[in-house]
């Protein structure tokens, strides 16, 4: 290995490549990483973190007004965005301090610049060029835009964040989480959004009565949810930007954000000078030691097209290293991965839908529970907690659990934790819950829904 300048190049410094360059370096590896961009990738800078300060910042909106019914007599204050912008900045910079110094602290090299490869062994970073005995891909993902008339009008979530002026109109055209969470986050802080999906119910992939919960739900909260409908053209004019739709209606708004997907982040990497197999979704192929089909060249995260979340590019990152440098057998199980949709309320899910417990098991039972959560029968919002559980008919196990309220996400971390544990519809019939509290539901649904 010491014919080479390093051990390990790692391109790409967000979540995935970070932690593998610090376990490999932890175990000796002499380890150089190199990012274009910013220090810790799309989660700490233009995903998870700001996103999750915004939503934050625009649930104030709706407390103040829960509020009087409490007892406090105040009214809603006036919004600066300019304020939220900036010290979103100042803490992301000091986030990226942080990954500069926990690189530091294990002596990796960061190399500032856009990485590309030359061949199997070889990177270069502008004029410089760098051995390595293996090379590590971890660039994730990058919004896509489809191309139409107007589309150069149009703007990403790389930007949204970062608007000059706060768009009192907002279009939001996409249907995943990303569309969700950001038709909620402005709907919050004061702007007319409008949703625009193409199909028939937002979120796909996510369990069907959380889809069409989510679609009562989030309408209630004033955004206009527009399904079955796309965007012909955006063209500017006098009162901002004019959005011509395939319905025939059109829409005047001051910004059009869309967030119909991402691609991984493959431009200028120069792997058709390498044996690296793109996949047909455009994403990099691997085995399950993160290995492309060039025997030295590796990947993993969003750029493999897996499962697209941080905590999985940060579990991908350290069963490569510990494999590659450690010598330790770590596979990473992608079973029961929790996850959750900061839209307004919460969805926190893990496991399986209905369909594909079906799909899976055969048989199955559904528990499900609708209740107005206890803070708003005083405060008054008409908003309503979704749960489901879904079991296994054959062997007890709670195989998939959902939920859309307040706190969904915080919750379902420690129903994962049981659910990988293999816990059964007995052990929840039997754990006490806490009260008063909308989890202790989980464990107080007795009567099947349904029983197939």
């Amino acid at each position: 290995m010491r014919n080479h300048d390093y051990d390990l190049f790692v391109i790409g410094a967000g979540s995935g490549g970070v932690r593998a360059a610090r376990m490999a370096a932890g175990f000796g590896a002499r380890v150089a990483i190199a990012e274009d961009r910013y220090m810790g990738g799309t989660c700490v800078n233009v995903g998870c973190v700001p996103k999750k300060l915004y939503v934050y910042a625009s649930e104030f909106g709706k407390a103040f007004k829960d509020a009087r019914n409490f007892g406090w007599s105040s009214e809603r204050p006036g919004f600066d965005w300019a304020t939220l912008r900036d010290n979103k900045k100042t803490e992301i910079s000091r986030l990226n301090a942080i990954y500069d110094s926990l690189l530091a602290a294990v002596q990796a090299e960061v190399i500032n610049g856009r990485a590309r490869i030359i061949d199997p062994h070889t990177v270069a970073v502008g004029e410089q060029r760098y051995t390595a005995e293996k090379i590590l891909v971890a660039t994730g993902g990058w919004p896509h835009i489809p191309e139409f008339p107007g589309s150069e009008h149009a703007i990403s979530s790389n930007e949204v964040f970062d608007l000059e002026r706060f768009p009192e109109r907002l279009a939001i055209v996409g249907g995943g989480y990303i569309a969700v969470e950001f038709a909620g986050i402005f709907n919050g802080l004061g702007a007319r959004v409008s949703q625009l999906y193409r199909g028939p119910l937002f979120l796909r992939g996510f369990d069907a009565d959380i889809r069409a919960h989510a679609a009562r739900e989030i309408r209630k909260t004033g955004v206009d949810l527009r399904f079955e409908v796309n965007v012909q053209s955006i063209a500017p004019g006098p009162g901002g930007l004019r959005v011509q739709l395939t319905d025939g209606s059109n829409l005047e708004v001051d910004v059009v954000l869309y967030a119909t997907g991402r691609k991984a982040n493959l431009l200028g990497l120069g792997l058709e000078n390498v044996n690296v197999r793109i996949s047909d979704a455009g994403a990099v192929a691997v085995d399950d030691q993160y290995r492309t089909s060039e025997p030295s060249i590796f990947a993993l995260g969003d750029v493999t097209g897996r499962v697209e979340l941080t905590p999985v590019a940060l579990a991908e990152g350290m069963s490569f290293a510990r494999r590659q440098f450690g010598g330790l057998e770590n596979a990473v199980d992608y079973d029961f991965i929790p996850t959750a949709v900061f839209c307004q309320p919460n969805i926190g899910t893990v496991g399986f839908t209905e369909d594909e417990a079906r799909a899976r098991f055969g048989p199955i039972r559904l528990f499900k529970s609708t209740f107005k959560p206890m803070k708003h029968t005083i405060s008054g919002r008409d908003e309503k907690t979704f749960m489901k559980l879904i079991v296994d008919q054959a062997s007890d196990r709670v195989v998939g659990a959902h939920m859309m309220g307040p706190d969904a996400g915080e919750i379902m971390q420690g129903i994962a934790i049981a659910m990988r544990a293999g816990a059964t519809k007995a052990i929840f019939d039997t754990t006490i819950g806490i009260h008063p509290t909308a989890a202790e539901e989980f464990v107080s649904m007795r009567e099947p829904w349904s029983d197939d």
